[in-house]
């Protein structure tokens, strides 16, 4: 299976000219072949990704408005054209039904402040031994934190709005073998603790709210400072690493803690949470955008496929888990969320709000529920 490795860059004063000069270009042939995909009178045969890159860059070179084409490699070029018919490809899947998810908007044309990337395949690039030289702009200067598994496909080179540089490699790598220590657990995801396992351990998620304070007092400074001036550059750039930083801090928590679930649980059972939905409440909004659910769910989802004998289950949303006993399935029905602790009138047991759930969410994953009918 196909992973990616990513690694922080460090390119030289020339090297970062020669970069966002390819951004540049990248940026311009993805936005004309938009414009020209655009162009096409509605019911008329869209022009294929060959076709497109005739268009937006062999006949682009030769007129004055894009000879500049011609100063960065092309191999770059017509992956940001291949990019585009990827874009489209999801669009119409995702109107179709075939692809699964949320719905997928039609491309929009890509902007100069937003993070710019560019993609060598093997005729683009090579490893010289600890440096990666890359078609006419030179050797890279890389931090290497762990080895590559394999030989790489492919590298994409990314600049993120903090303004630093990453190499990301595609690999291909073999299924792991790990013994697991149990055979399944129960997964309830929640907002102050970010996880309540079947097992009565807890997840707590890192503070986000000194970060969370900072950023907001940069983005109101930023709000009344004029635009283009040098002191909103420098404000928005402050900005830009001060979320760069919380994010991080979550990808590096996620990472942790999916990978802990998948290498010690045979079968992980997770709720499927109508995030989108839940984001309309104004006062839970920024608490449950920070704690990251849905991206713990696409980590475990690919992580399990990357490990012999392991699985990921998604039970409804509507199974009223909260709603159960644990112990003996007696249901006491909707409880308001300031309730924490809950007695089952009918087995006397006291459970944990949370805690209850987490079971429920296991035992219906697995099956070994009945229907409350």
């Amino acid at each position: 299976m196909k992973v990616r490795y990513q690694y922080r860059i460090y390119p030289t004063p020339q090297q970062v000219k020669g970069l966002n000069q390819l951004f540049g270009c990248c940026r311009v042939v993805y936005n004309d072949a938009l414009a020209i995909v655009r162009s096409v009178p509605q019911g008329a045969k869209r022009p294929s990704n060959a076709e497109l890159q005739k268009l937006v860059i062999t006949q682009g070179k030769k007129t004055a408005e894009r000879k500049w084409l011609a100063d960065v490699s092309v191999v770059p070029l017509q992956q940001s054209v291949q990019d585009l018919g990827v874009a489209f490809k999801n669009f119409f899947e995702s109107r179709s039904g075939k692809r699964k998810g949320s719905k997928v908007g039609f491309p929009r044309f890509k902007k100069k402040l937003n993070q710019q990337s560019a993609r060598f395949v093997r005729t683009g690039f090579s490893l010289k031994g600890n440096k990666l030289e890359l078609a006419k702009l030179g050797r890279f200067k890389v931090k290497w934190s762990r080895p590559l598994p394999s030989e790489p496909s492919s590298v994409t080179i990314i600049r993120n709005t903090a303004g630093q540089y990453h190499a990301s490699f595609v690999v291909e790598i073999g299924p792991i073998n790990i013994e697991p220590l149990r055979p399944s657990i129960g997964v309830d995801l929640g907002i102050k603790t970010f996880a309540f396992l079947s097992t009565g351990d807890r997840v707590e998620s890192p503070g986000y709210n000194r970060l969370d304070r900072k950023t907001r007092r940069f983005q109101r400074k930023l709000a009344r400072q004029v635009k283009g001036s040098k002191r909103r550059e420098k404000t928005r750039l402050r900005l830009a690493k001060l979320k760069l930083k919380t994010a991080n801090i979550r990808k590096d928590f996620l990472h942790k803690t999916t990978t802990q679930l998948i290498h010690e649980n045979q079968v992980v059972v997770l709720e499927d949470l109508a995030v989108k939905n839940m984001l309309g409440n104004r006062k839970l909004a920024r608490a449950i955008s920070e704690q990251g659910w849905g991206t713990a769910r696409t980590m475990c989802e690919a992580k399990a496929s990357m490990v012999n004998d392991r699985e990921v289950r998604i039970i409804s949303r509507w199974e009223p888990t909260s709603q159960i006993c644990s112990d003996c399935g007696f249901r006491w029905g909707k409880v308001a969320l300031s309730v924490r602790s809950i007695l089952c009138v009918s087995c006397g047991t006291e459970h944990d709000r949370d805690g209850n759930a987490a079971k429920n969410i296991e035992k219906s994953g697995l099956g070994l529920t009945q229907d409350s009918k």
